[in-house]
């Protein structure tokens, strides 16, 4: 069984202050042009399964959405996959940083 890494928002936002970091908003097209963290690249849940080999395993990627259920589940099926995805918890409900 793989457990599913996470990090709080709290902790999210002192690490990319501290750090440069590989960040994946699964959010959709749209939800993403409405407003992501700066940095974030777009890689949509719908598209994921299809794309999800672009990404390669020895680099640690966070994973942010909109609450912090679907990078979830992302990150659960990226790691049984041999990648290293760490959960958003709170996703953008909890993001209190800027939006661009």
């Amino acid at each position: 069984m793989v457990v599913q890494e996470e990090i709080s928002m709290k902790d999210f936002e002192e690490l990319i202050k501290i750090k440069e970091i590989n960040l994946i908003d699964v959010r959709e097209v749209h939800e993403f042009k409405a407003g992501h963290v700066k940095g974030a690249v777009n890689f949509p849940m719908s598209e994921f399964g299809a794309k999800y080999q672009e990404l390669t395993k020895d680099e640690v990627y966070y994973f942010i959405c909109r609450s912090g259920n679907r990078s979830g589940m992302i990150c659960e099926f990226l790691n049984l996959q041999g990648y290293h995805g760490i959960n958003v918890l709170g996703g953008m409900l909890e993001w209190t940083g800027e939006v661009v």
